[in-house]
């Protein structure tokens, strides 16, 4: 697995982080650089990937299902839909060049603007003056865009560094394939428009990222910054909510209900962080004042499920209790244009349960009653 995986200290999937917040780089070079399952899987999803890809392209391939830590359906069927999109974006290239380039787990270095920057790009295709890139999220947390994505971004430098002479390339297309959150989400941008960005934003931030200088900053970036738990620029920020005193609604103005919004789920988080950092203190030895570990509550399991339903079945009694399959799973049985066949009548999808995002949440506005009134009302 080539990648990025080896860890550059200015890295391109950390720059959204390191570019808001370039002291943040030095400040977390203390901690463990631990791998969640989460990212285990993720780099699972990327072998599988990279191996279906350059089989379907006609080049050398070892399948790596058989080493993989982690791997189901599921990864099956995203990694295939990730495969169809790069070859239709292939078929779509090649209406107007008859031979595109295309290549598969590129490293590229974009130390010309940040220092030693490198990583490894999913999938790059080359087309009459075009640099398509796309890069496969197997994520399901986080929507990502492609929109002014700073890792995308940092990626498409380092492949203009490579084929800009060759290719002569003026626009740069940048795509995020998350087949778990069904989001494709494309954006394209011309060549000077990103080198303007790279030496104006992203060269001087990395500057200030490597020498461990620059101003704190808290933001949605911080989720995955190792120092989050000791970060005091981060703590300072959280802490202003109380500057309201905890009120209840009633007491407090819209203006303040619409920071309080704004600020709320960063709160969560940040205090799920703190709590986590000193119940792992106190696993290590330290003691809190007014505080003692002690046991959760624990649920009986099975020791070994096969004795279990043997154990009972010789005692006469039926272990098993019959149910019928989810809906997910009974796709999988069936197939998916055999489900429709069959169930597409028998199956409904209800309305999710409201939920107040921000503004830029892509999903469309429900309609509440005092909407529903005024459309009436206009009507008549």
């Amino acid at each position: 697995m080539n990648s990025e995986r080896q860890h550059a200290v200015l890295s391109a999937s950390s720059s959204d982080r390191w570019i808001h917040c370039p002291p943040s780089v030095r400040l977390s070079e203390g901690f463990e650089d631990k791998e969640s399952d989460y990212a285990l899987e993720g780099t699972c999803a990327h072998a599988l990937a990279e191996y279906k890809l350059r089989k379907a392209l006609g080049y050398p391939a070892r399948d790596p299902t058989e080493d993989l830590a982690f791997y189901n359906e599921e990864m099956e069927e995203a990694t295939d839909g990730y495969v169809a999109y790069v070859l239709e974006q292939v078929e779509d290239a090649k209406q107007t060049c008859s031979d595109p380039v295309v290549l598969v787990e590129q490293r590229v270095d974009f130390s010309r603007w940040v220092k030693q920057g490198f990583g490894t790009a999913d999938a790059l295709i080359i087309a009459d003056g075009t640099l398509r890139i796309i890069d496969l999220k197997y994520g399901l947390g986080v929507e990502v865009s492609a929109e002014h994505n700073p890792q995308m971004a940092c990626y498409s430098l380092g492949a203009l560094e490579l084929f800009d002479d060759i290719y002569d390339i003026d626009t740069v297309s940048m795509t995020i394939y998350q087949p778990r959150r069904q989001n494709i989400s494309q954006w394209q941008t011309p060549k000077a428009d990103l080198l303007q960005w790279a030496d104006e934003t992203l060269k001087p931030a990395a500057e200030q990222a490597w020498d461990g200088k620059g101003e704190f900053s808290g933001g949605q970036w911080c989720r995955f910054c190792k120092a989050k738990t000791i970060c005091r620029k981060r703590a300072e920020e959280n802490l202003k909510l109380a500057q309201h005193d905890f009120k209840l609604p009633p007491e407090l103005s819209d203006a303040e209900i619409e920071v309080i919004l704004s600020k709320v789920d960063e709160l969560v988080s940040w205090a799920s962080d703190i709590k986590e950092y000193a119940l792992q203190q106190a696993l290590s030895g330290k003691e809190w004042h007014g505080f003692k570990l002690v046991e959760g509550r624990s649920i009986r399991k099975y020791i070994d499920e096969n004795a279990v339903a043997k154990t009972v079945e010789d005692a006469g009694f039926d272990p098993f209790e019959r149910k019928l399959l989810g809906i997910t799973a009974m796709q999988k049985l069936l197939g998916k244009n055999r489900f429709n066949e069959l169930l597409s009548g028998l199956v409904e999808k209800p309305q999710g349960k409201p939920t107040l995002v921000p503004d830029s949440d892509k999903r469309p506005a429900m309609n509440t009653a005092k909407n529903d009134f005024m459309e009436v009302k206009n009507y008549e």
